[in-house]
């Protein structure tokens, strides 16, 4: 049994594709892990301004939080019940992979955003893999020969783009990993705790003071996200430590670049995810206008954000950061 949307909001769905498709209007879904998480709003933005350019309806949807697949399910089959023949998603796990497969074999279009899971008919994205390696290398050059006592505020256990970030930092950092085909997340005696942040400042916090308790020597915290960053920093603030920690991230939204500014994060890999939802609404325009689908991985680009230049590493500087964040290149 499918998990239900509430009735008003099935109504305005049904609603809007139903005058849409009255008028010929392709109807496009999108669904994001979360619509709190500033990135996705961002993403939210870039379908909008797309789908306005283009004439086409968009449906907009998102779990409750990082891991909901049973309300993106939700969200899957009522946009499809609503008239979408193209949904853009930024999967929480695969859980929704059967769902997706039912839809596909009805004719529905389903692009990965940011997100990969198997099945998608394409996926739009950054590669993970190499932002966590650019960190990585980042931090390595700013720690120098000290001894590594690293931290990872990882996403949480199984998810492709966590394990892409992370195994591609250790990568980057010098330290022995999984490619970025493994969804495990590898381990080494220089990373001294390991714990999950589900994304998110209070859980970010919240696990990086239980890794202060485990080692108060951590010198070296990878984030998944630039809100566990503020989390960790938060952690590190409060214990008298933020000064002798170096802290890298993934994001390169407009605050994580004001906070790398700031000194909090040293350096952040920048994504494009309106970029990744503008080129997924082109997509599904498409669709709806040729019968094409579109396939493959299409790189949506990283750049390295750094609060301050390191020999050897290619980064730019935060004012170009926040020229470009979560913006097209």
């Amino acid at each position: 049994m499918k998990a239900a949307l509430p009735q008003f909001l099935l109504s305005t769905l049904a609603l809007a594709a139903g005058t849409a498709l009255a008028q010929g209007q392709p109807v496009i879904g999108l669904i994001t892990k979360t619509d709190t998480n500033p990135f996705f709003v961002k993403m939210k933005e870039g379908a909008e301004a797309e789908a306005k350019k283009a004439g086409a309806k968009l449906l907009t949807a998102a779990g409750k939080s990082d891991g909901d697949t049973a309300g993106q399910i939700a969200a899957l089959e009522n946009m499809a019940s609503a008239g979408a023949k193209t949904i853009l998603i930024t999967s929480s796990g695969d859980a929704i992979i059967p769902t997706v497969k039912k839809l596909q074999g009805k004719g529905v279009q389903v692009i990965a955003l940011d997100s990969p899971f198997d099945g998608a008919d394409a996926l739009f994205a950054t590669d993970n893999y190499q932002a966590g390696m650019l960190i990585g290398q980042y931090a390595k050059a700013a720690l120098g020969a000290k001894p590594a006592r690293v931290a990872t505020l990882d996403l949480f256990p199984g998810h492709p783009v966590g394990a892409q970030r992370h195994n591609g930092f250790m990568k980057g950092f010098g330290l022995a990993a999984a490619d970025a085909k493994s969804n495990e997340l590898s381990k080494d005696p220089a990373i001294v705790c390991m714990s999950d942040s589900f994304g998110d400042i209070a859980k970010g916090q919240a696990a990086m003071e239980n890794c202060l308790q485990k080692n108060p020597d951590i010198n070296i915290v990878y984030t998944i996200n630039e809100p566990a960053a503020a989390g960790a920093f938060n952690a590190l603030k409060k214990a008298g430590k933020e000064k002798n920690v170096v802290i890298v991230s993934v994001d390169g939204g407009c605050q994580g670049v004001k906070d790398t500014a700031a000194g909090s994060i040293a350096a952040t890999s920048q994504q494009y995810p309106l970029k990744m939802a503008a080129m997924g609404v082109a997509a599904g325009v498409d669709y709806a206008k040729t019968g094409k689908k579109a396939s493959g991985y299409t790189d949506t680009g990283v750049t390295l954000i750094a609060g301050k230049p390191l020999s050897g590493v290619d980064s730019k500087d935060t004012k170009l950061g926040l020229d470009l964040c979560w913006g097209n290149k």
